[in-house]
């Protein structure tokens, strides 16, 4: 099979962990006969430099023609002082807008060999757990009317939460079915006590359920589910939720694994095109030096096999290297004990190659 991926490099360390993920796939295409062709585009910080813009409409049309997308990471302090819609972030909102990408799938997993990583007590660590927050990524507070006005004590920012129930459906199936393929359970965080768009998504949430009776659905305040997973991660399965409380979730979900740097993430549109990243950023502060833990990125691509191009096998075969290399004690620096040795990113990146 032949398959296009438009890469996204992007800053700060997003070309070296880009490229680490294109090592690996290139190397599970000679290992099961596919070819995958990757072609650049700029974004964020990289844009604006070259185009003063951080998302041009080359990249937008190149990405919309491509079978997929693999994004490094975008910012960093050389343009933290420009205005809002021309930050790199901004790019990010965009591209998820422009291919509709309204689901962002964000699997937080406590591999074994990391457990004492892990920040929490040693009872909850043991049991581990492995988490799938499924967070609508293209309606709510992001993408709500905003602005300034003169209000009750002069003038005031302000940013709206606007849901509609056509978006609420259709991430609550994806919920639903990502559910069935796990342990079918659903988690529905809101903040129905206060918010009516919360009262909203946990009516069409109840309704959606009804189509799915083997999946079990509960609801969870959001103030709640921040206590839940420090305090007992291992029952939850899949968790559902809103574009902001997502944002925040999935980064908590992210530290009780012990590093940011282990989780990819997949944001999906209605069709198979999807774009496939780390979590974490650009990380300014060791771009260039060879160090940045690239194994996020690689199982971004993993992701990638598995919900563009439907090759369970071929991701399946990431995910084992990947856990064969930590299982062996490798570790980059920031899985590193202090004072243990610790791989470069490219060394990593042989690692994972070797095993597969």
């Amino acid at each position: 099979m032949n398959y296009s991926i438009a890469l996204l490099r992007g800053d700060g360390i997003g070309p070296e962990i880009v490229d680490s993920a294109v090592r690996v796939l290139e190397k599970v295409g000679e290992k099961f006969g596919h070819n995958f062709s990757f072609t650049p585009y700029l974004i964020g910080g990289a844009a604006i430099d070259a185009t003063g813009a951080p998302l041009p409409q080359e990249t937008v049309d190149g990405c919309k023609n491509s079978d997929s997308v693999l994004l490094g990471s975008v910012g960093g302090p050389k343009w933290d002082n420009l205005p809002g819609d021309k930050r790199p972030e901004k790019a990010l909102l965009g591209i998820r807008s422009a291919l509709g990408l309204f689901t962002n799938l964000r699997p937080a997993k406590l591999y074994p060999a990391l457990a004492e990583a892990c920040p929490l007590k040693e009872s909850v660590a043991e049991n581990g757990f492995d988490i799938m927050i499924v967070r609508e990524l293209t309606g709510g507070i992001y993408f709500g009317d905003r602005g300034y006005r003169e209000g009750k004590y002069g003038k005031e920012a302000y940013d709206t939460e606007c849901y509609s129930r056509m978006e609420i459906e259709r991430i609550a199936r994806v919920a639903f079915e990502t559910a069935r393929k796990r342990s079918k359970k659903v988690a529905s965080v809101d903040k129905a006590n206060v918010l009516e768009t919360s009262r909203l998504w946990r009516k069409v949430m109840h309704e959606i359920a009804e189509e799915y009776p083997d999946v079990e659905l509960r609801d969870v305040l959001v103030d709640n589910a921040a206590m839940q997973l420090v305090r007992n991660p291992a029952q939850f399965d899949v968790i559902v939720t809103s574009n902001m409380f997502g944002d925040i979730l999935s980064d908590e979900a992210s530290q009780i694994t012990g590093s940011i740097g282990m989780l990819p993430s997949a944001s999906l549109n209605e069709t198979t095109v999807g774009m496939y990243e780390p979590i974490h950023g650009s990380a300014p502060d060791i771009a260039g030096k060879g160090i940045a833990n690239p194994i996020a990125t690689i199982l971004s691509a993993a992701m990638m096999l598995r919900y563009s191009f439907s090759l369970s096998e071929e991701a399946d075969c990431i995910e084992k290297a990947v856990d064969s290399v930590l299982n062996d004690g490798l570790r980059t620096s920031d899985i590193a004990a202090i004072g243990a040795p610790s791989l470069s990113t490219d060394e990593m990146t042989d690692a994972v190659i070797a095993r597969l």
